[in-house]
């Protein structure tokens, strides 16, 4: 082996503003050395170059997985136009089978698995670590061919369509089959029905249980439904296929959920469509920044809903003049530990109808006239 020239070291991770989960991250050795007489042996010779990256971190929740991983990985790897080698480092088969639509895309090799993997790979070249732009975007002024968000969700559709077409055949062939079965069943007046809800607009809410759920969410369908809202109630969980998520809310016109992780799935809609996020108390800039910044970067019509002290559990919990209800940011100063367990982890919304009801009112109006063809503004 040639002499030490050059020893780093490297967490391949991208939070590194972060210092307590990066001190998680397994650690990496550079090392150059001088040219030596004593070959290197290689039990695999790659031709294509690697990119080196950890899946652990915040791994496990959404948002993280796709801000500090799966972005990133596209902004620092789609030019090879999947001509590379993914090395994971915390290497998860669950990850694997959850965005392995997506990582087709991106490499035409399997992944390789750092720690498990005990051959020796040689490559042509390497990138160790990801690049990140900003909170769910990518900045097209930093990448090769200028690529934007939108380039990212002509990625996640390309990923998609061949399991969703799979989805649909597999329905086509089961209706059909009831069909041959019982033919009675066929009510000729509910199929007409079934056609004009078709020509409604269609609204998704993303459903939570628990903290920062919404209390009184069958009344909100039965008003959006009486708006003339074609509506479906998504709950998605950790197990739920993604190409599942990916088809209902593509396939949606407004999509309304309560600030949270499940609100990454905005980067499923198409560009255009109305994005409706309920802003609990204390959580304000994190909603903005997290989601409603970067949806508005995507292409759709955002509308942050922020909620009054009365549309809170906390309203009950706490006196009308404590600071929790009047003044969250003072109780932000205090720290991320008083944000979490007051306003994350202990509140839930029960929605004002009639003042929510203008707001929903506003993206039927926008929807029909965009499926109508006409231009129409969105107004604040």
């Amino acid at each position: 082996m040639g002499e030490v020239i050059q020893h780093e070291k490297i967490r391949p991770y991208t939070r590194k503003w972060e210092t307590s989960v990066m001190g998680t991250i397994d650690e990496l050795d550079l090392i150059v050395r001088k040219e030596s007489s004593v070959h290197q042996r290689c039990d695999v010779q790659h031709d294509v170059p690697a990119v080196v990256f950890s899946t652990g971190g915040y791994t496990g929740n959404l948002y993280h997985e796709f801000n500090d991983g799966i972005l990133p990985l596209y902004i620092t790897s789609q030019h090879f136009n999947k001509k590379v080698v993914f090395v994971m480092l915390e290497y998860h088969n669950w990850w694997i089978t959850k965005y392995g639509d997506i990582l087709s895309e991106l490499s035409d090799f399997p992944a390789i698995d750092f720690s498990g993997d005990k051959r020796i790979h040689c490559f042509p070249e390497a990138i160790v670590g990801l690049r990140i732009h900003d909170e769910l975007t990518v900045d097209s002024s930093l990448m090769e061919g200028n690529k934007t968000i939108r380039d990212f969700h002509d990625l996640l559709d390309r990923a998609y369509w061949p399991r969703i077409s799979s989805l649909i055949q597999d329905e086509e062939l089961e209706a059909q089959s009831r069909l041959a079965m019982s033919p009675s069943v066929v009510n000729p007046i509910k199929t007409k029905t079934e056609k004009r809800g078709l020509d409604k607009p269609k609204l998704v809410i993303v459903s939570r249980n628990g903290s920062r759920a919404i209390t009184n969410e069958n009344s909100l369908v039965k008003m959006a439904e009486s708006i003339g809202f074609l509506v479906e109630v998504l709950r998605p969980e950790r197990t739920t296929e993604l190409a599942k998520t990916y088809r209902v809310l593509n396939s949606s016109d407004v999509m309304i959920g309560v600030h949270g992780a499940a609100m990454t799935h905005f980067l499923f809609m198409k560009p255009g469509s109305v994005f409706i996020q309920v802003v609990p108390l204390g959580t304000e800039w994190a909603a903005e920044t997290y989601y409603g910044e970067p949806a508005g970067k995507f292409g759709l019509r955002y509308i942050g809903y922020k909620i009054l002290p009365n549309e809170s559990s906390l309203y009950n919990d706490y006196d009308k003049n404590d600071p929790i209800l009047n003044d969250p940011s003072s109780v932000n100063r205090k720290g991320w530990e008083f944000t979490k367990k007051i306003y994350l982890d202990r509140q839930t919304v029960r929605l004002d109808l009639r003042r929510f009801q203008k707001r929903l009112l506003r993206a039927y109006y926008y929807t029909v006239a965009r499926k109508n063809g006409r231009l129409h503004r969105l107004s604040e």
